[in-house]
């Protein structure tokens, strides 16, 4: 088992050596912070979560889901850390046993707050898009690059997104990014390989974690962190043990956040929603039936009846999922583990996974969903059209459209003298920070579909 008190460290990016300072918070609490306010979290008040943003009435964006994300991930860094000191004392030195009673939980909730901080606008299928103009221009486009730069981009990965947002320095600004500890930005990487590894076969190598050029301060969050490394060429690592937390917190809050969605925008019926609800309650053997009952029955206001419901489910998936990481802490805690814990919680209940298979016929294929997954393709597609050929010239090849093109582009996101991926990287920061709003009002403006001066 690796060394409980090696799994952490309050080393930060951007930062050579650590220096006394008199902030009544921990290191971690201060992660939490700089979180809450930096643009890229406010930036996802207007990025689609699952259905349109649709004005008077409440869904939720992807920022208030990360909220509720972190919300859950507190609980269970506290439940775990606890579990920790109280069963593994005798392993743990006097500030690793602080850590896991006072501070794991501020880890978590931490990265559980940044997780989506790397999506573009439209969710996944702005992802979609960013992939689909590269291996539709492969002839054009591949050439400029290496081929594990070219994986980068054919793979583009909203995971890994986040590891540059929150580690890069963009032009003009502070070096290290957010200049998080590493112990918050280990616990985001689900996928803690290179693109060129992808494997689905893999639970950690599905997807990838990291871009080449985030490729050596990645290599120093895992060294400090004690991520067991998997292989060198191609660079894989198993997942950090803080991570299952983190990848449980999204997978509770998520899927029954979206039936509470379609249930108040009226795309689910309440006594659809109820039924699966109550019936997934019943499953999970939520205290006294009775009782539940009768609280149900005083709740005159449908929104809040589901609201309750709801509630009762994320504290019982919450407690199971704490449960499943405490027997499996040993595989965990060594790397060893496979199996994601909210898979472990569905594969255990039968209403589960009938909501699960509602959701997707429909909640995911509802057509107002699909449209704006359509419509948010599209705006992505071909603001990439605009901008990354261009990028990509030789000055003395550049049109006076190509030029005009560029000085659209804030200068921070310019790489003027940089290669071509680091050019290229600089358009998809650019546009994968994105608000929906904005993505969709500078496509219109430069299809000529809106016109006019806009101060």
């Amino acid at each position: 088992m690796s060394n409980l008190n090696e799994l952490y460290s309050s080393h930060r990016t951007g930062i050579q050596s650590k220096k006394t300072s008199n902030d009544p918070r921990s290191e971690f609490q201060r992660d939490f912070d700089r979180i809450i306010f930096s643009t890229g979290f406010r930036r996802l008040q207007n990025k689609t979560q699952v259905f349109p943003l649709p004005g008077s009435v409440f869904v939720h964006n992807r920022l208030t889901h990360s909220l509720e994300v972190s919300s859950v991930g507190r609980s269970l860094g506290t439940l775990i850390g606890n579990y920790i000191v109280e069963n593994h004392s005798s392993d743990l030195n006097e500030a690793s046993k602080h850590f896991y009673a006072y501070d794991l939980n501020n880890v978590i909730a931490s990265a559980c707050l940044a997780h989506d901080i790397g999506n573009p606008a439209f969710g996944h299928s702005g992802e979609d898009a960013v992939v689909a103009f590269f291996e539709k221009n492969e002839g054009e486009l591949k050439p400029h690059f290496s081929e594990k730069e070219w994986s980068d981009l054919v793979c583009f990965e909203g995971n890994a997104n986040a590891i540059r947002l929150l580690t890069h320095q963009q032009n003009g600004k502070s070096a290290g990014g957010l200049l998080l500890t590493y112990s918050t930005l280990s616990s985001i990487a689900k996928y803690p390989c290179e693109a060129i590894a992808r494997d689905k076969k893999y639970v950690h190598r599905k997807k990838f974690g990291f871009f080449q050029s985030q490729k050596e301060i990645f290599l120093q969050i895992a060294e400090k962190t004690n991520m067991r490394q998997e292989s060198e060429e191609p660079t894989v690592f198993r997942r950090h043990p803080f991570v299952w937390l983190v990848e449980a917190a999204d997978d509770i809050c998520y899927n029954i956040m979206d039936m509470e969605d379609a249930h108040r925008l009226g795309i689910i019926s309440h006594t659809d929603c109820k039924e699966l609800m109550y019936t997934l309650a019943l499953d999970l053997q939520i205290g006294d039936r009775q009782r539940m009952d009768a609280q149900l029955d005083k709740i005159q206001d449908k929104n809040n009846r589901i609201s309750y419901l709801r509630s009762k489910i994320i504290g019982a998936f919450t407690q199971r999922a704490q449960e499943l990481f405490q027997s499996s802490f040993q595989d965990i805690v060594s790397g060893n583990h496979d199996k994601c814990l909210f898979d472990e919680i569905v594969k255990e209940s039968k209403a589960l996974q009938t909501i699960i298979s509602f959701s997707i016929e429909n909640i995911y294929n509802n057509r107002n969903v699909v449209e704006i997954e359509n419509a948010g393709y599209h705006v992505i597609y071909e603001l990439l059209q605009h901008f990354i050929p261009p990028i990509l010239k030789k000055e003395d090849t550049l049109r006076k459209s190509d030029k005009k093109a560029l000085r659209l582009i804030p200068m921070q996101f310019r790489y003027v003298d940089k290669s071509p991926y680091e050019k290229t990287l600089g358009i998809l920061d650019y546009i994968s920070g994105m608000t929906d709003n904005y993505a969709t009002e500078l496509y219109k403006r430069i299809k000529g579909i809106e016109t006019g001066m806009h101060i």
